[in-house]
């Protein structure tokens, strides 16, 4: 009895299965330590790493002969332009989740990566916790942005052509002034509860907002709801 319990749980859970991953680093320690965390007994999930990339230039046949469920990818592997690689990657294989493993914290650079097609990004100065988190949420097909990253520059001087910008926008899409306040946070991964946080208001309401952005847009679900709002420059 208890063994098809167990048995049921792991036809239930979607991550108690085995996922295909591919890297793209070019550290060679970075790597090693990688291989170790995902091949570690008593993960959640099991994480078969079908193959490495060690260059810009190897990636994409492999991306071709082995195209996995995510993509762990630094953008600043040796031989590529590492954001420019990333709508070929995605366009080249569709249902494989990419999640950005980078030094980099520059808020344009994380924006600029979400525009690219990436589905995630956390640094590589996270835990391990934070990694199978990461890996977790884009394969559920959320979007996943690490801690101590932002995809908002900061003491930008940019705000009335941005403002003016959002007015089209709502205009376009009948979007209200509430949704067009609302539609930034989101794009940011936030939760209903930490918006309605900002804004002083409940998190029922947000969710009304959330659900009335989607319709009007046309889209049904949050990660596409984020990415038209990097897309746009909503965020």
């Amino acid at each position: 009895m208890v063994r098809l319990l167990q048995f049921e749980t792991y036809l239930h859970n979607p991550f108690m299965r085995s996922y295909n991953v591919l890297l793209a680093d070019g550290y060679p320690i970075f790597l090693e330590g990688l291989q170790a965390i995902l091949g570690k007994p008593g993960n959640r999930f099991t994480c078969n790493i079908k193959g490495i990339a060690r260059t810009g230039s190897q990636l994409p046949e492999l991306m071709r002969q082995l195209p996995p469920d995510i993509l762990l990818y630094d953008i600043g592997l040796p031989g590529a332009d590492g954001l420019k690689m990333l709508p070929a990657l995605k366009k080249g294989s569709a249902n494989t989740r990419i999640l950005v493993i980078s030094n980099f914290d520059d808020p344009r650079l994380v924006k600029a990566a979400f525009k690219a097609g990436a589905d995630g990004y956390m640094l590589k100065s996270g835990s391990q916790d934070e990694l199978f988190r990461a890996i977790e949420q884009v394969l559920s097909g959320h979007i996943f942005i690490g801690s101590g990253l932002s995809a908002v520059e900061k003491n930008s001087n940019t705000a009335a052509p941005v403002a003016s910008f959002e007015t089209r926008f709502a205009r376009q899409y009948g979007l209200t002034r509430r949704e067009i306040e609302i539609l930034p946070y989101i794009g940011q991964a936030l939760n209903n509860k930490d918006i309605s946080k900002k804004l002083y208001i409940s998190d029922q309401t947000v969710s009304v907002h959330r659900k009335n952005i989607m319709r009007k847009l046309g889209v049904n679900n949050t990660a596409t709801l984020i990415r038209i709002a990097y897309e746009n420059n909503l965020v």
